[in-house]
């Protein structure tokens, strides 16, 4: 498993297998987080999750974005950063 973090679009995605290969994706399913956030602490309207498929329905990544609401601070600081910046999350 491998995370890359867009620090500018906020988003980042989680590869569970090694490559994608270019038109890979068959399927994504949109997940609104917003449709569970009585259940969670999370402001209206923020984040959602689209979960990518292959054509054999075999889960290949998952795509968070508003990622620095949702997803922990360490993983975020142990992603590969896309944008170049330096790795350093607010309150690391």
């Amino acid at each position: 498993m491998r995370v890359t973090y867009d620090r500018q679009a906020d988003a980042a995605y989680i590869y569970l297998v090694d490559a994608i290969e270019p038109g890979g994706v068959k399927a994504t399913h949109e997940c609104k987080l917003s449709d569970m956030a009585e259940d969670v602490s999370l402001s209206p309207g923020r984040g959602m999750v689209n979960l990518d498929f292959d054509a054999s329905g075999h889960l290949l990544g998952i795509e968070v974005l508003d990622a620095s609401a949702i997803l922990p601070d360490e993983l975020l600081r142990e992603a590969r950063w896309l944008d170049g910046s330096a790795q350093s999350m607010p309150g690391a």
